[in-house]
């Protein structure tokens, strides 16, 4: 169903309202405050409303999902050492990932984020 809502520059084929736009922007950007649960509560008001704002709303929950394992990770290793790096690694890929999928929700282009596992097909 994605693909036929793609459009060929990765724009969606429909046009998108302004408040879909916003909220696109707002379920990658309120991560940084109240983490997985602002694209959650965005993800099941409007998944049936706009197909643009569930795919931002489930790319940001697959994104903040993975990047929990990532951190676990992280925390295990920090024991040899490499996980103080692992963290910062992470730190610096989770914030530029976020800021890139922000400014592609704002001028109104779906995006995926890299390494990211899809739980939420």
């Amino acid at each position: 169903m994605e693909q036929q809502y793609l459009g060929s520059t990765g724009t969606p084929a429909k046009p998108v309202t302004e408040s879909e736009r916003l909220l696109g922007v707002l379920s990658h950007v309120l991560t940084f405050v109240v983490w997985i649960f602002a694209p959650l509560v965005i993800y099941f008001l409007k998944k049936d409303e706009s197909e643009f704002v569930r795919i931002h709303a489930k790319e940001s929950i697959n994104f903040q999902l993975t990047l929990m394992l990532y951190y676990l990770v992280a925390f295990i290793t920090l024991i040899l050492l490499v996980g103080i790096f692992l963290f910062i690694v992470i730190g610096i890929f989770h914030v530029v990932l976020i800021i890139v999928a922000t400014i592609r929700a704002a001028d109104e282009k779906l995006y995926r984020y890299p390494y990211t596992i899809r739980f939420i097909q």
